[in-house]
This record gives structure tokens, C-alpha cells and sequence, in this order.
């Protein structure tokens, strides 16, 4: 059994998105394999997609230090996937210079907005990263919730220099890609980019032959070698004049040896 989505490798939020589908699977079917081929990301595994993001939108994420809301404390998605986010608080392995998020923005309430909107089973389809739609909050439905920024296609409106004032200082809502932005932040637990030479700017791989999640995480960073990849690099761009808050910006498609 196997299910796919469409994918823009170029879009790192979508990348880091099909490492979550991934991961998900694994979780909740056992073995699970995925794999990039013509634009799409193919999961093998015991379960359809729209299985998979029916249980999963089902869980209620919790907050595991319920006290602490001004340092974004971890968040736990209960069972059957059992899985601890914690990866921006990582200073070891770079996850902390990935969060784009600042501490005025409470984590597990997007991440709870975004998985809400996904219980709709339209959206349950291979084109799902590519749905937008204005995020509600499901504990107060008439309240909008902005993303966290992980998709790329919000980066270049997000700017004053790019649109001549500042959608993000003046608090405005706009369409969000809820499947990325969920499945990001699953996605980027396990899978995280390298680091470059350049501050904050960080490269991942692609792969073309079907791999385990526990494989494919360090073949992302190029800890390990592997058949049929390309690389990609991307930046955590500043996206407020403050330097508070950061967004993904567009990959390119580097060359040579890593």
C-alpha cells in the first residue's frame, strides 16, 4: 500500500513537510518507507493519507511544561505516534537557529490551529500541501491564527522592502498552507538541514530510492551517503524589522560534492 503528494523541493516548509508524513507513518503503521520521484513524495506504508491525518488531526497535542509559555516548551503528540517536539530547543544539532517562531508566538496553539484545519476531508488529497486557507483557532473559532512561516510562498510578501510596508508589523492575516506548516514542525524533529558556512543559511538532500525514516534523517543532512540525492540550500531569513521573527525562504539546487 503506498499513498503520494505532490511536492516543490524547492519549497524547503514542503520538504521538511514529507519528512513528517514519514515519520507519521512510521509511527502509526510500522514500517514505512518514502521516497522524491517526478515531483512527488511516495510513502509506503499500511495506511492511506487520509488515514494517517484523520488520526493524527484527532490527537489533542499537550504541553509538556503546561507553566512555561514565554520559552516555547516541548510538545507531545499522544498516541498511537507517541512523539516529543522539542527541536527548537536544540542548540547542539542547530534546531534552535531554525525556529522561526518568537516568544510571543505560542507554538503549540499554531501547530493545534493548523492540524484542525486539516480534519477536512477535502484536503485529504495529493495536492495538499499546495491548499491554502485562513487558519481559525479551534478552542476560539471566531479568532484567526497566523502561520509559523515554514512554507516558503509566504516569505517574499512577508517583508516591508518587498511590498512596501510590513504585512507581519501590522498584524495582517493571510492564507496559510496549513499541511506544511503542521507537518514541518513533525517533519524537522528528525530531519533537520546542515548547517553552511553562511549564518543561517542551511543545505538538505533529497533522495530518490525508498528509504526507512531512520535512514532517510541522515541522508537529509548528508551525515551519510546515498544514491539518487540532490542538494538544496536554503535561508532562515529575518521577516520583521524587529529580527524577532524568521521565515523559509526558497531553496536553489547547489551542485558539487557534500
Amino acid at each position: 500500500m503506498s499513498f503520494r503528494v505532490q511536492v516543490d523541493v524547492t519549497n524547503p516548509g514542503q520538504f521538511f513537510a514529507c519528512c513528517g508524513l514519514l515519520e507519521l507513518a512510521t509511527r502509526l503503521a510500522g514500517d514505512a518507507e518514502g521516497h522524491f520521484e517526478g515531483g512527488h513524495f511516495i510513502v509506503a506504508a499500511e495506511c492511506t493519507l487520509s488515514g494517517l491525518l484523520d488520526r493524527w488531526t484527532s490527537t489533542r497535542l499537550v504541553q509538556v511544561d503546561p507553566e512555561d509559555e514565554a520559552s516555547s516548551p516541548p510538545i507531545h503528540v499522544p498516541a498511537p505516534f507517541d512523539l516529543r517536539l522539542d527541536w527548537w530547543r536544540d542548540e547542539d544539532a542547530g534546531g534552535r537557529e531554525l525556529k522561526v517562531w518568537a516568544g510571543s508566538m505560542k507554538s503549540i496553539r499554531i501547530a493545534q490551529a493548523m492540524m484542525a484545519s486539516l480534519r477536512d476531508p477535502e484536503l485529504h488529497a495529493e495536492d495538499l500541501f499546495d491548499r491554502g486557507l485562513i487558519v481559525y483557532d479551534p478552542d476560539e473559532p471566531t479568532k484567526k491564527v497566523e502561520p509559523f512561516y515554514f512554507d516558503a510562498r509566504r516569505a517574499p510578501n512577508a517583508h516591508s522592502r518587498d511590498v512596501g510596508f510590513s504585512p507581519n508589523d501590522l498584524k495582517m492575516t493571510t492564507t496559510a498552507f496549513p499541511a506544511v506548516e503542521a507537518l514541518c514542525l513533525v517533519g524537522l524533529q528528525r530531519c533537520r538541514p546542515a548547517p553552511t558556512e553562511q549564518k543561517l543559511v542551511f543545505a538538505y538532500r533529497t533522495w530518490g530510492t525508498p528509504l526507512p525514516i531512520t535512514i532517510a534523517a541522515p541522508v537529509v543532512s548528508a551525515a551519510v551517503p546515498a544514491a539518487e540525492t540532490r542538494k538544496y540550500r536554503f535561508e532562515n531569513w529575518f521577516r520583521s524589522g524587529q529580527k524577532k521573527h524568521k521565515a523559509f525562504r526558497s531553496a536553489v539546487a547547489v551542485g558539487g560534492g557534500w
